[in-house]
């Protein structure tokens, strides 16, 4: 199973909306997707979807607990997409954890068990803490949404930094697949200074694919549907579709799905 972490320390950025809507993406096209809710928000479960009342077992009791994989999966309406959701408990698992063994590879060794998904999305919350430094030991790759405006590059900087750190002490394998750029907005000159500014830095680690600010995309969650779902043909669906195009072309080849 292919790991990736959804990551950026800068909440707005649009990272939940990125986890729903590329996993989405990605069982549309026959991947079996685990989608992990590691924001003690719960935005990802809430807005694919999963009620209060199928929260159960959470991604807090995978973490704290050790409870068995297989008992946190609740199943989406999403053929092909499973879920792990987040409850309110998980924002004390960042206290829990300190005082724990391995705090930082609890989430690596639950995965280890999991023989049943082509590919894992880690939707991260917004802070470089222990429930994030989890995501990061465990994942292959880390994709990063990043939104056009200025505060936002900066965030970035401090975000790679965190990921030299983790390759050295906890996950020397760790990568970085490729970062989107999201809520781009044509209109706006600052947008597109933005944009240049990440491309003429980070060259083609920058997916061609830009996430549109679109109002069928903030629409969705309340609906408890990912826009996929709630409207494929708008922009923003379009936009994620495309994007998860390029993302499974930079995926390692031998472990794609058939």
């Amino acid at each position: 199973m292919i790991r990736v972490a959804i990551a950026n320390q800068k909440g707005g950025v649009g990272k939940t909306t990125t986890a729903i809507n590329i996993a989405t993406a990605m069982a549309a096209t026959g991947w079996r997707v685990l989608l992990i809710d590691l924001d003690p928000q719960g935005n990802a479960s809430t807005g694919i979807g999963i009620t209060s009342d199928q929260r159960g077992a959470s991604s807090y009791d995978l973490l704290v607990d050790s409870l068995p994989l297989r008992e946190c999966i609740v199943p989406s309406k999403i053929p092909g997409l499973d879920v792990i959701p987040a409850t309110v408990d998980l924002s004390g698992a960042e206290i829990e954890l300190v005082s724990m063994e391995n705090r930082t590879d609890r989430l690596s060794r639950a995965l280890a068990q999991d023989i049943s998904h082509d590919i894992c999305f880690i939707d991260c919350p917004p802070s470089l803490g222990l429930l994030t430094l989890n995501a990061l030991s465990a994942a292959d790759t880390l994709l990063v949404p990043l939104q056009c405006e200025f505060f936002a590059l900066e965030g970035l900087s401090q975000l790679l930094r965190t990921v030299e750190q983790v390759q050295q002490r906890f996950n020397p394998d760790l990568g970085i697949v490729g970062v989107a750029l999201t809520m781009f907005d044509r209109r706006n000159r600052l947008t597109d200074l933005v944009s240049e500014d990440v491309r003429s830095c980070l060259g083609p680690l920058v997916f061609e694919t830009v996430i549109p600010r679109n109002v069928r995309l903030s629409e969705a969650p309340s609906h408890g549907l990912p826009a996929l779902v709630y409207d494929h043909a708008c922009a923003g669906s379009k936009a994620y579709m495309s994007l998860a195009r390029e993302l499974i072309a930079r995926l390692p080849e031998r472990r794609k799905a058939a």
